[in-house]
């Protein structure tokens, strides 16, 4: 008779731990592509810094802004969100134009935004950027 509730106590114990597994994986879930990224881009136009910063084939992380900006050629900007669309964690890293994520590993390239390691699949948001008196600024109307 001992032996009934031990095995009820298992299959319930069971059943907790797989409930708890399925609330994690749903905590890693990207449904809106953007995971909990809540405004992944500037909601008002945000000082960057002076636009030389910016290597010409380069990159620069503005981490406090939470926008990477690339520099294809001499004068042109592209920006990107620097938030992962996987879980919503800010990169912390560009290296040959290439963003990391330090909750779980993504990569992106940060002159197109594109995901080239997962588990973000969603590329990064474009950002608008402009060059206004020597100076970087992105976000809305830039």
């Amino acid at each position: 008779m001992s032996g009934l509730p031990a095995a009820r106590r298992t299959v319930l114990k069971g059943a907790a731990l797989a409930g708890a597994a399925g609330l994690g994986a749903a905590a890693c879930s990207t449904e809106s592509k953007l995971g909990h990224a809540q405004t992944p881009t500037p909601t008002a136009p945000v000082q960057l810094g002076a636009a030389d910063e910016v290597p010409v084939g380069g990159s620069k992380l503005y981490r406090e802004q939470r926008v990477v900006v690339s520099c294809p050629a001499a004068g042109r900007y592209t920006a990107f969100s620097a938030q992962c669309t996987h879980a919503g964690c800010l990169l912390d890293k560009v290296e040959d134009n290439e963003g990391n994520c330090p909750c779980h590993g993504s990569r992106f390239d940060v002159t197109t935004g594109k995901a080239v390691q997962g588990p973000a699949t969603v590329p990064l948001p474009s950002v608008p950027v402009r060059v206004e008196g020597g100076r970087l600024v992105a976000g809305p109307e830039a």
